[in-house]
């Protein structure tokens, strides 16, 4: 039976924040238990951030349906969902993505570090819950250095800058104590992300709201921030420093008329001590105000920005110095994709490999088995009582075994990296490697032996 590497996905690419969190795992230690009962995974990684929720896992035919099943099952969804969200890549492809992934190729902000420290973190629970084995645990562990060598040589995660990150930095520069100042992030979609990720890694307390509080609350629990309801922020913007609106709102949602009554209120409510905009001095007694529309279509009245204490950048403004930014990058991105192409067939390479290890462990164990057999017999035989005598015949039919048998077993783990199944399936006959000795090998990929660490190899490999 032919084993597959997939992978099954709903990341920021295709779903807002508010959609991408109906797919989040709650008890990721009871989901393993699920897959591997209902789905029929030999093994699977749960992977979570704020920006995707991603399954690789090794299964045989049919096990793409019953996983999308399974899941569907865990949070209360029907496959219509899954149609219109998911994203599944199977064997080579799914090691590119991983690749992606390690190497910062695939984040949101390019480059970022988080990602690859979230990798490490599923992997290692993987393991712990005995969900990976064998095929993932290699997979996972040469990814990580992979994408962490990657990272090194083209200085991807240096100076990184989105949209959101701008926006911020942007605010900082024009508002004074921006900690003791109040912020309210509108839209909860992928630019909010950026910029939540960005305020929460300053420091800054900020309010979020969005069309339904359930969808501002659900923002908030993965990215930080303060829930409050959009009806109560559209009618009075009074008491914000700092207005960051990046929704999708085909009208003007922040309103010349709004803006301004604002202001106004502002004006006795004391000095917010913000550093942009113009007006007239009025004894020191003027709050201000900081908008950046990051909207597209624009969703704030251009007209606010001639209020007097009110300072108003758009996303093309915003945009034009990320691009600025992200020019600078794009070689380094073009050199992780170069780079990515040849490693994808090097990761191929040591999965392949894998579907000669159960053979091979076989081969040594039952030799090892005859050999001890038959070194019990010669001692008994020379009636030899001397430890030290003993170790060294052990040692030296040790040796000569693993002489002999070697050279064969390396030739077959080499047949394997190239994709050889004849030899595989030749292999397992001349060993006596079938369905009693650990499952049986399928078309270049042997089942899997029990889950858990591999045990080390008697012989040494080329």
């Amino acid at each position: 039976m032919k084993q597959r590497i997939i992978n099954a996905r709903v990341t920021f690419h295709n779903s807002p924040i508010h959609v991408l969190e109906r797919f989040a795992i709650r008890d990721v230690d009871d989901a393993y238990e699920q897959f591997r009962r209902h789905s029929g995974l030999d093994e699977c990684v749960i992977i979570q951030t704020c920006n995707r929720v991603e399954l690789f896992a090794r299964t045989g035919p049919g096990g793409t349906e019953r996983l999308k099943r399974t899941w569907a099952s865990l949070t209360g969804l029907d496959e219509v969902a899954f149609d219109e969200n998911l994203e599944m890549s199977e064997d080579d492809e799914a090691l590119r993505h991983l690749l992606k992934l390690t190497s910062g190729l695939d984040s949101m902000v390019l480059g970022e570090e988080q990602i690859l420290g979230q990798i490490k973190s599923s992997i290692a629970e993987a393991r712990k819950t005995r969900s990976s084995g064998r095929y993932l645990n290699t997979i996972f562990d040469k990814a990580i250095r992979i994408g962490t060598r990657i990272r090194g040589s083209t200085g991807i995660g240096r100076g990184g800058v989105s949209v959101g990150s701008m926006a911020v930095r942007l605010a900082e520069e024009n508002i004074d104590d921006m900690k003791s100042k109040r912020i309210l992030l509108i839209g909860t979609g992928e630019v909010s992300t950026l910029v939540a990720k960005s305020l929460l890694r300053r420091g800054y307390a900020f309010d979020v709201t969005s069309r339904t509080l359930g969808r501002a609350r659900a923002f908030c629990e993965s990215l930080g921030g303060s829930p409050v309801r959009f009806e109560e922020v559209l009618s009075k913007f009074t008491g914000y420093d700092a207005m960051f609106v990046a929704t999708t709102a085909p009208y003007s949602l922040v309103t010349f008329e709004k803006i301004s009554q604002a202001v106004s209120a502002g004006r006795a409510g004391g000095n917010s001590g913000h550093g942009g905009g113009s007006g007239e001095p009025d004894g020191g007694h003027r709050r201000g105000m900081m908008i950046l529309d990051l909207s597209n279509p624009r969703t704030v009245d251009e007209r606010v920005a001639t209020l007097p204490g009110v300072k108003l950048m758009n996303l093309d403004q915003i945009s034009e110095m990320v691009e600025r930014n992200l020019t600078a990058r794009a070689g380094k991105a073009r050199a992780i994709e170069d780079a990515i192409k040849e490693e994808v067939g090097v990761l191929e390479a040591s999965v392949r490999r894998l579907a000669a290890e159960p053979i091979a462990e076989h081969v040594f164990k039952k030799i090892d088995a005859l050999r001890d057999k038959e070194l019990q017999k010669a001692v008994r035989a020379l009636d030899e009582t001397d430890t030290r005598r003993i170790s060294i015949i052990d040692s030296l039919t040790r040796e000569i075994v693993e002489s002999i048998v070697s050279p064969p077993i390396n030739n077959l783990r080499k047949a394997s990296e190239r994709g050889d199944s004849g030899v595989i399936a030749l292999a397992g006959r001349l060993f006596d490697y079938g369905d009693d000795n650990d499952g049986a090998a399928d078309a270049g990929a042997p089942a899997l032996v029990p889950k858990g660490p591999a045990p080390k190899d008697p012989a040494p490999k080329n």
